[in-house]
């Protein structure tokens, strides 16, 4: 539209913002519940291979000393582990739950599982992974 002075008034109007802004709301909620849904999908695969990794180093450490690790912090002095890794839905080294061994000839930990509340997206809980 031309003004008083001759010149056309550039911009947007305040119709065209709301179709762009509906346009992006609209995409966000399609991808929004995808990226949520990828984010949990990678914090399961974390602790599965945390998991296999913490069993893999109770099973190497109790055929090399015939006995199993009294502690998680046992596998780290020993060289077994770095670090005992932080499970990644309590976001802590403190809470994963010691499942001690049957034998009484051979006692420490013989199993370690995720101390996290709630399932999986699977439907699985995580205490049983």
């Amino acid at each position: 539209m031309p003004t008083v002075t001759g010149r056309r008034r550039r911009g947007f109007t305040l119709i065209e913002l709301l179709v762009v802004i509906a346009i992006i709301a609209t995409l966000l909620t399609i991808a929004a519940p995808r990226y949520f849904r990828s984010l949990e999908r990678s914090k399961e695969t974390v602790l599965r291979q945390d998991l296999a990794v913490l069993r893999d180093a109770i099973d190497k450490y109790a055929a090399d000393r015939d006995q199993y690790p009294e502690t998680l912090e046992a596998l780290v002095e020993h060289g077994y582990v770095r670090a005992v890794p932080e499970d990644p839905l309590t976001r802590s080294a403190a809470t994963w739950l010691l499942v001690p061994s049957d034998d009484p000839e051979r006692p420490g930990i013989r199993d370690v599982r995720s101390g996290a509340e709630g399932d999986s997206v699977s439907g699985k809980p995580f205490t049983e992974f």
